[in-house]
């Protein structure tokens, strides 16, 4: 359980703040930095936003004031020492802020953690961290309500409505509970249009996306008695279509969609290794299989990074590795 009234003490006790995010930022990234930098601005202290990937180009217009800044070392490095408070929101280790780790995990200022994820890292101060959870964005939902600091409005109830609807799977996963069905309620009430936030972030994708996305499924394979399904992605892939890392979101979800698939893997080769998400269905606990490998996540999806290794080398490994896991997991639960 959170104890809010500690964070609002930090929020009220301190003056400015440095706010990141995990490389490859997603909807519950970005809609939680800016969601908790309108509740800071409200608050009348001075907030900087800065993140190791760049903003994807369905998520920019969340940041309206354009406060989000890629990372540069010699424009940037500074700040780590010179702000209050420095905030890790939606994610809980810090190789996930890559060329910022150092900068970061160096800085003798304070460090908080506002997350949901499981198997935090113990690199901060203060975790606030639940992973009954549906979002960061939850959390930050409930800090204002349990507090009282700020009040909800329609500016914050925007990106606290992104980072929900996508980490949900548009309210569609293990969290999406009654409860969260009337934060949902509160929110639409106060004037978030949920057609215009799915259509900004799902229904205007770039041309290369679409393309990618049908080069990924075009190389999709069942293992596993056909109950585990996985695709792959390769540099060439991304160059060839003038595609993006951050257009692959959501992709590995299609393996689900194949009859008796319970558990799936998109494979994305990255310039110095590669990661791979993955997804099941039921009560498979993926992040424990993520553990395997050094990552992480939740019960249904979860992912893992892996850094100058060669991915084509790799991948039997894994491949193996996740029909033994499933072997076991099933012959656990006599099914």
């Amino acid at each position: 359980m959170i104890n809010f009234r500690k964070l609002e003490d930090i929020i009220s006790n301190n003056n400015s703040f440095l706010l990141t995010t995990h490389v490859n930022p997603d909807g519950d990234a970005i809609g939680s930095e800016i969601a908790f930098y309108r509740i800071l601005n409200q608050l009348g202290k001075e907030v900087f936003i800065i993140n190791h990937s760049q903003t994807p180009y369905n998520l920019e217009f969340l940041d309206s004031e354009k406060k989000i800044e890629k990372f540069n070392p010699e424009k940037h490095t500074a700040l780590f020492d010179k702000v209050d408070v420095l905030a890790a929101l939606d994610f809980n280790r810090s190789e996930r802020l890559v060329s910022m780790q150092q900068a970061f995990d160096n800085s003798s200022q304070l460090k908080i953690c506002i997350d949901h994820h499981q198997s935090p890292e113990d690199f901060v101060d203060h975790q606030f961290v639940d992973t009954e959870y549906s979002a960061t964005g939850h959390i930050l939902f409930d800090l204002m309500k349990q507090t009282g600091i700020v009040s909800l409005t329609k500016a914050i109830a925007y990106p606290i409505y992104a980072a929900i609807m996508t980490d949900t799977g548009s309210f569609r996963f293990e969290r999406t509970t009654s409860n969260l069905h009337r934060v949902i309620a509160e929110l639409l009430d106060i004037g978030v249009d949920p057609g215009e936030v799915y259509d900004k972030i799902y229904d205007e994708c770039k041309f290369s996306k679409f393309k990618l996305l049908g080069k990924t499924l075009d190389t999709i394979e069942l293992i596993a008695d056909n109950r585990i399904g996985y695709m792959t992605i390769t540099q060439k892939n991304f160059k060839e279509l003038n595609a993006l890392e951050s257009d692959t979101d959501s992709f590995v979800n299609y393996t689900l969609s194949i009859e008796n698939v319970v558990m799936g893997m998109l494979f994305i080769e990255l310039k110095n290794g590669f990661k791979v998400s993955f997804r099941s269905k039921g009560r498979i606990p993926v992040n424990k299989f993520a553990e395997q490998f050094g990552g992480g996540g939740h019960l249904n999806a979860a992912g893992a990074r892996f850094h100058n290794v060669n991915m084509v080398e790799k991948i039997p490994d894994i491949l193996k590795a996740s029909e033994l896991f499933l072997m076991n997991y099933l012959k656990e639960q006599n099914v």
